[in-house]
């Protein structure tokens, strides 16, 4: 165990830089051709001649390949919280790429982020399975309270133009990405078995489906944000607890839920609100200011703020 915690964690760690570079490039992108529609495939199309969106398309398949490793070798409660630390290096990249210092501010609230995820995870305590097809039946419930999520959260965005729309944006592409994080454990412990094994079974075809929509989501989820910190952290933050959730109910994984480790897990669960809510909030007194500083210049402010 210790050894294959070895190629999990760092697997991890290079995962999550890669996700910020990607995240980072891809909202500087977004930003540079028109809004579309929620899940309109033309936003793709048009980013596709987009150089740093190119980049960031990289930079994802790498992060991927790197979650893959991970996923391989260690369990989905160990993986994806690290994955968390995303938040931080995008934070850095957006920064780097404005050419501007990274906001200390922006950075622990990143890391409360992650601290609370982790100590989630840490009283939680799950028990991994060697469970290698998904329970269908048993996990139908939970299947149908993050599909309405998902319907709802979009739907949200879709009617209500506040800036709290880019939240409910992120809050749906966590979840696609934590169905699609547990349904990738699934696919490696198949690849174990033989290389074809995957193709036998309906998780590597689901996969292919939830994955691009969420791929797509986030996109619509930076081009609508003006700061990358706020979105990247719900979604880092989102998706780790959805993959659990999946881990317990569609993969045979425990969890420990003794009272006084139920109170600790609450408590980290509100260090996690605590540090997105600290985020936003800390986001929009920076866009203020910068758009104070433009407009004491005589010129509108930028649509991409750093941080």
């Amino acid at each position: 165990m210790d050894g294959d915690m070895v190629i999990a964690v760092p697997a991890a760690v290079l995962g999550a830089a890669g996700f910020g570079l990607a995240t980072a490039a891809q909202q500087r992108a977004t930003h540079e051709v028109e809004t579309a529609p929620t899940l309109s495939p033309r936003l793709i199309t048009t980013l596709l001649r987009r150089p740093m969106w190119l980049l960031g398309l990289v930079a994802t398949i790498v992060a991927l390949l790197l979650q893959l490793i991970a996923l391989a070798y260690g369990a989905i409660a160990v993986v994806q919280p690290l994955l968390v630390t995303g938040v931080v290096f995008a934070a850095a990249f957006s920064s780097l790429m404005s050419r501007r210092r990274p906001d200390p501010l922006i950075l622990l609230g990143a890391l409360l982020c992650a601290a609370g995820i982790a100590a989630f995870l840490l009283l939680a305590r799950p028990v991994p399975s060697d469970q290698e097809h998904v329970d269908v039946w048993g996990g139908l419930p939970l299947a149908i309270a993050l599909a309405a999520a998902v319907v709802g959260a979009i739907a949200y965005s879709s009617l209500v133009r506040h800036p709290t729309r880019v939240l409910a944006l992120a809050l749906a592409t966590g979840i696609m990405y934590g169905v699609t994080a547990g349904l990738m454990k699934v696919v490696t412990g198949q690849l174990r078995v033989g290389l074809l094994e995957p193709f036998q079974h309906v998780t590597l075809y689901a996969v292919c489906v939830i994955g691009p929509i969420g791929f797509l989501l986030s996109q619509n989820t930076f081009q609508q944000g003006r700061m990358v910190s706020p979105a990247v952290a719900v979604i880092t933050s989102v998706d780790p607890v959805v993959a659990v959730l999946i881990g317990v109910w569609w993969l045979g994984e425990r969890l420990d839920a003794t009272p006084a480790l139920l109170a600790g897990q609450c408590i980290a669960a509100v260090v996690v609100i605590a540090g997105i809510a600290f985020i936003t909030l800390r986001g929009s007194h920076l866009l203020h200011e910068l758009d104070a500083q433009h407009a004491a210049a005589g010129r509108a402010g930028p649509d991409v703020a750093p941080g």
